[in-house]
């Protein structure tokens, strides 16, 4: 049914975009009516019942939504840093209790205090100013640090678009499979934390047929603690833009999506600027230079849902479908967005792509350590002495990242969440252990994933944090599989019984619920939840002990 239903969307293809329609009538109230529904079926001949399906799913459209003027962060960073009870308080006497919602993770993780109204973000010391905010919509600008130790893959000045295109043609006029061997030798793999080589995906797209391809960016990080997606999007959006070009050059693919989370709108402005600029100097379209290849670009705004970080469901999502995760095979590469051949990967991968043809597959494979090359970019919140976005070369020690550049720890902390909320949960005994590459991590029973930092200052209990993940992991699943749907929230019931009575959890029982989710959950949301628990099970059973039974 679901091909069927990508078969449909893809009639008016990205022009007339169902799901960008919904978008567009949830805009003024906050949801899609009933009525609206009603029409939207009919224009784009789906059914009422999948079309309703589809707005109740996301944040951002579900009736729920309706009348929300402001929006509480409640993302880990914010949460660990214990800023959101007193933040909503200030809003409440600005706003009433019902035109307060709910967002998760604004990227704000270097300053905590994060909300979004009318559009904008804000955080730290801004709701200070929330009288002229309402007003008159007033910006208040983040800084945050950003420093490099090592190679300037990704955090170097911009020089301009004229002398940063000025060698496309060039590329252009090079074999798609001249320039597919260069990523071939950088060894670059996938930013968003599965690590994929990227040449690998572009070959298999590349070696299927098909007369529409299409590029996908996956912008919808959504792992609490990452900013470093914002962060070039924002302030290198060209490096990813550039990035998906040579993507489509190298597999026939003539159109590039950029899927942006909802929760960053100056992202998305930012973005969408850049690419104007491109079409205004004729770097986009038509027969680009004259070398023949078409590109044109289209951002998608999200509505709020993780699960949309997992590429199947992101080509649902665009397509006007409830975002649930597919099962592989087919791979994307050969049945991707409306059922076309596509390539999805994330910011960060697609934005090494420039440097790697400016300076060679070689010249980055030598940077890292073994199958991690390059550089990564890590997030670090609040909790440092100088957070902020930080680029390092692969193999780089995580002691050197805490100490050097985040300048320690400005308060006590137990323990590190690093990788998102499916990344591994990291004592400070390991530190030693640990480098920025994936083969350290995961030698090590954790996950580098995006490379965020979210600190747990030694007051936080350990089970709140497992209650908050099994919640979040609930409130954000897909719900197509059993183990995901109803594992989080039987996770999520047994530890919040455990933390308000005097329940004590089978310990038989738990292990049993975390094995089943690892081994029988569609994707890597259900499946890398029990890896941050059980960090927690392993390091810290002298605090959770009490919480247990059958030791």
């Amino acid at each position: 049914m679901s091909k069927n239903l990508g078969e449909l969307s893809g009639r008016k293809g990205l022009s007339g975009n169902l799901f960008e329609e919904l978008g567009n009538v949830a805009s003024a109230s906050g949801t899609v009516s009933i009525e609206d529904v009603a029409r939207i079926s009919g224009d784009f001949l789906m059914g009422k019942a999948n079309v309703y399906g589809t707005v109740s799913f996301y944040d951002f459209l579900r009736p729920e939504n309706q009348g929300k003027k402001v929006y509480v962060c409640n993302g880990s960073a914010c949460l660990t840093a214990g800023s959101q009870d007193g933040l909503k308080e200030k809003l409440e006497k600005h706003f009433d209790a019902n035109e307060i919602g709910e967002m998760c993770c604004l990227g704000r993780c270097h300053e905590n205090a994060a909300f979004s109204t009318g559009g904008k973000n804000y955080s730290g010391a801004a709701i200070e100013q929330i009288e002229s905010i309402k007003k008159d919509g007033s910006v208040v600008a983040d800084n945050y640090r950003v420093a490099t130790r090592g190679t300037a893959v990704l955090t170097g000045p911009f020089p301009g678009i004229d002398k940063f295109y000025s060698g496309l043609t060039g590329l252009l006029k090079k074999t798609p499979d001249e320039l597919l061997n260069e990523l071939k030798v950088s060894g670059l793999r996938g930013r968003g934390g599965a690590g994929f080589p990227i040449a690998f995906k572009l070959e298999s797209c590349k070696n299927t047929a098909g007369a529409q391809k299409y590029i996908v960016c996956n912008a919808d990080e959504g792992d609490p603690g990452a900013y470093s997606d914002r962060y070039l999007l924002e302030q290198q959006p060209h490096l990813v833009l550039h990035g998906m070009m040579i993507a489509g050059y190298i597999t026939g693919a003539n159109a590039g999506v950029v899927y942006i989370r909802a929760e960053y709108p100056e992202a998305i402005a930012i973005t969408q600027k850049a690419i104007d600029l491109l079409y205004d100097a004729g770097l986009l379209g038509k027969n680009i230079g004259g070398t023949g290849f078409d590109f044109d670009f289209k951002i998608i705004r999200a509505q709020g849902a993780y699960i949309c970080g997992e590429e199947t469901a992101l080509l649902s999502s665009i397509e006007g479908q409830r975002p649930e995760v597919r099962v592989r095979p087919p791979y994307p590469t050969q049945h991707g967005l409306f059922n076309k051949p596509t390539v999805v990967n994330n910011v960060e991968t697609l934005a090494c792509i420039p440097w790697i043809m400016l300076n060679g597959g070689a010249a980055f494979a030598a940077i890292g350590k073994g199958k991690s090359t390059g550089t990564k970019l890590v997030s670090l919140d609040g909790f440092f002495k100088t957070p902020g976005i930080y680029e390092v070369d692969m193999g780089t020690p995580l002691s050197v990242v805490i100490e050097e550049l985040g300048g320690g720890f400005r308060t006590p902390v137990k323990a590190m969440h690093i990788g998102g909320p499916l990344g591994g949960l990291v004592p400070l005994s390991k530190i030693p252990d640990l480098s920025i590459d994936f083969e350290s991590f995961g030698q090590n029973g954790f996950l580098l994933g995006h490379a965020s930092v979210v600190c747990l200052p030694a007051d936080f209990p350990i089970i709140k944090y497992i209650e908050h993940l099994f919640h979040f992991t609930a409130h954000e699943s897909c719900g197509k599989c059993f183990p995901c749907r109803l594992g989080s929230t039987r996770g999520y019931e047994l530890v919040h019984k455990a933390t308000s009575s005097d329940y004590k959890i089978d310990r038989e029982l738990f292990t049993d619920l975390l094995t089943t989710m690892e081994i029988g959950s569609l994707c890597a949301l259900g499946g890398g939840l029990p890896l941050p628990i059980k960090n927690s099970l392993k390091y810290f059973e002298n605090e959770l002990g009490q919480y247990f039974i059958n030791q």
